[in-house]
């Protein structure tokens, strides 16, 4: 059987592992977004962090706020702002439901993980979330808890 060796343009830029924590993740979209060039070069280079951010849908079109992408230092020049407002897209139709979920639902639009694509484009996959309540959360860290001390035991006893 051959193996399939890894697709060198695929590379997780930034995860927001605590989402999955914070909340209750019903359903997810690819979306692209607009960057400028010094941005895509330090996403290629450094990291970013997606962790605060979340996305908006305003007047007809769907951002992101407050997404952190580090200066490039080679472009002092035409640098760009690291919080500023990025603008993602999406399908009129996966637009509209967003809209709907947000505002008629009460969810919210959670960035869960920024990354070049198999042909090198920056995707952002969004989590159409419910925001968990404290008895959740402590509910998600019993079954971690308890799914870590169960292969433990295995490992010890198999």
């Amino acid at each position: 059987m051959a193996r399939k060796k890894p697709d060198p343009n695929y590379k997780v830029i930034a995860e927001n592992r605590r989402a999955r924590f914070d909340y209750a993740i019903e359903d997810d979209i690819e979306c692209g977004i607009v960057l400028e060039g010094s941005e895509v070069k330090s996403l290629r280079e450094n990291g970013a962090n997606i962790a605060e951010s979340y996305a908006a849908v305003e007047d007809g079109e769907l951002w992101l706020v407050n997404s952190y992408i580090p200066p490039y230092e080679q472009a002092k020049t035409f640098g760009h702002a690291e919080r500023r407002r990025r603008k993602l897209l999406v399908s009129r139709k996966e637009l509209a439901d967003l809209w709907n979920a947000t505002r008629r639902k009460g969810m919210t639009l959670v960035p869960l993980v920024l990354y070049f694509n198999h042909k090198g484009l920056a995707k952002l996959k969004l989590g159409i979330a419910r925001g968990k309540k404290i008895h959740d959360k402590r509910e998600t860290q019993a079954k971690r808890d308890w799914t870590r001390q169960k292969q433990r035991l295995l490992k010890d006893h198999g």
